[in-house]
């Protein structure tokens, strides 16, 4: 049998599952968890590359890697993406006009220049000498059609509410593109620097050979299974990539890929829960990467249906959220508590006066009681792969027997979860990657109209807010319209975020160059452009 196999993998936390799934978590055990000591990161998770770099990258070698998702709808497509295992394979193959680095500054991609006067206006000037991997010129009409494509509903691109603000788009030349918008956005920039913006050639309809300007050229793809990309020799940055193949194996049991990482039958395994991360840690060979990027799990109540269209069962919930515990035990130190909203307390717009809501079964009772629901039952959908989804769930369970509210966990296989569950079930869990901007990441999860708003949730205030944020360039005014977005969704929202998750990807010390970027797992899914293997 290999080594790497596709069953679903448990839980994370043996003693907590035990507890919980034995109906032995008592009111004194989750006063133990909370008081007790996180597992904070060690010296060597987070900076390996600082210890462990060589000061000259190694040119050639190949790697393979094991990503967390994998399943029959895997796309090389960068409209239909919904995974980070989707992003780090377009992101082998096509280049967005603009980029991000470590710092989340934004840098040249194709694009030597992204600029405007107003926010509506932008004149694109495109790199020049630079083609795709079947040897074609890359011009100003593949910008425009890969800008365009996300605006036609028949695509059904992730980025829809995105390319809305996208009014007209005309060739200057074939090195100049002018974007004019619907309204003023001076985070253009940064909105294409996304994985639903990656440049791809004028007219695609195949995308099963990933025909673009990235590092890597297309080998072979098969959905749920592997993507094998070889060094493009004619990339435009010079000196990059410096290997010369790269395979992404679909592994969604962790044991699994933990196992091969361990045995070296991969070099990185991506998407570790925090007690693997931990043993993969202290082994002499292997080195954890910890990368805090706003990554969460969350609980997505529908306020458009019952129970969630009651406000009152909504905010019970949210005082049924074991946030602390997830942090200390199920992530081991590697997350932060969050107050329900998408913005981490390190970013510079968080509203900080939005003190995250403390587990009180007490006051669950109350809003509980005031909804009508007391002794009623609910469901709560949730997979494994979710971190932290299936332990929540479970606590929820046990502190709203306290509150007087019966909960039923159903746990689903994680093939179709996103097409089946996702934003469909009542109550059920939602796994959010890092966004380069709060527009995008509220835009995309949270405006009335997004066909991806994940409660279903509807607020004419917050919609005109998020408009008049995109025009803003005074920096207070800014400030506080994205504060007040915040205060909003923590009042009436029916997302709950109970934490942020640090993403941790083991990796051999063979592989060198790994960074920490706060734009995502894996270097913003990007590691494959920069790694190498050391001689």
């Amino acid at each position: 049998m290999s080594k790497i196999d596709n069953k679903e993998s448990d839980v994370t936390n043996p003693a907590l599952t035990r507890m919980i799934t034995e109906g032995t978590l008592s009111r004194r055990s989750l006063m133990k968890l909370l008081s007790a000591g996180a597992v904070m990161s060690t010296g060597l998770i987070g900076f390996p590359g600082m210890a462990l770099a060589e000061s000259k990258p190694v040119q050639g070698g190949k790697i393979r890697v094991g990503m967390s998702n994998a399943s029959a709808t895997d796309t090389l497509d960068p409209a239909k993406g919904s995974n980070s295992a989707d992003y780090t394979r377009q992101f082998m193959f096509y280049s967005c006009l603009t980029e991000v680095d470590k710092s989340m500054s934004v840098k040249p991609g194709l694009a030597e220049s992204v600029d405007s006067d107003d926010g509506i206006t932008w004149s694109i000037k495109l790199r020049k000498g630079v083609t795709f991997h079947d040897g074609k010129p890359f011009t100003a009409k593949d910008v425009i059609f890969s800008l365009n494509r996300h605006k036609d509903p028949a695509v059904a691109s992730s980025a829809f509410k995105l390319a809305e603000q996208f009014k007209t788009l005309t060739a200057v030349n074939d090195n100049e593109v002018q974007l004019v918008l619907v309204a003023p956005n001076f985070d253009l920039p940064y909105m294409l620097t996304t994985s639903p913006f990656l440049i791809v050639q004028d007219g695609t309809k195949d995308f099963s050979k990933g025909i673009g300007t990235g590092p890597f050229v297309c080998k072979s793809f098969t959905p749920g299974v592997n993507t094998v990309g070889t060094k493009n020799p004619n990339y435009f940055k010079p000196g990059l990539p410096h290997l010369d193949e790269v395979e992404l194996l679909g592994v969604t049991d962790q044991a699994a890929r933990v196992n091969a990482l361990l045995s070296g039958d991969i070099q990185v395994a991506s998407g570790l829960k925090a007690p693997d991360s931990m043993r993969i840690s202290r082994t002499p060979d292997h080195a954890v990467l910890e990368t805090k990027g706003g990554m969460y799990t969350n609980l997505i109540i529908r306020t458009d249906i019952k129970p969630g269209s009651n406000p009152d069962f909504v905010l019970a919930m949210k005082y049924l959220q074991p946030r602390e515990i997830i942090v200390k035990t199920v992530l081991q130190g590697f997350g932060d508590v969050c107050n329900d909203t998408p913005v981490p307390p390190w970013h510079p717009l968080f509203n900080a006066d939005l003190k995250p809501r403390p587990l009180d079964p007490e006051k669950a009772k109350f809003y509980i009681n005031k909804a009508g629901m007391t002794g009623q039952t609910i469901e709560i959908v949730t997979s494994p792969p979710l971190e932290g989804a299936t332990e929540g769930a479970q606590l929820i369970q046990q502190v709203g027997r306290n509150a007087g509210l019966n909960v039923n966990v159903r746990r689903v296989p994680y093939e179709g979860y996103w097409g089946t569950h996702w934003m469909k079930d009542p109550v059920g869990y939602g796994s959010i990657n890092p966004r380069p901007t709060l527009d995008m990441l509220f835009s995309q999860f949270y405006l009335s109209s997004s066909s991806t708003n994940e409660s279903g949730w509807k607020n004419p205030q917050f919609d005109q807010l998020v408009i008049a944020a995109r025009g803003e360039r005074d920096k207070a005014k800014r400030k506080q319209m994205y504060g007040d977005m915040q205060t909003l969704i923590y009042d009436h929202c029916g997302t709950l975020i109970p934490a942020f998750i640090s993403s941790m990807d083991g990796y051999s010390k063979k592989v060198n160059g790994l960074e920490a970027w706060p734009s995502g797992m894996l270097m913003g899914y990007r590691f494959h452009e920069f790694a190498w293997l050391s001689a």
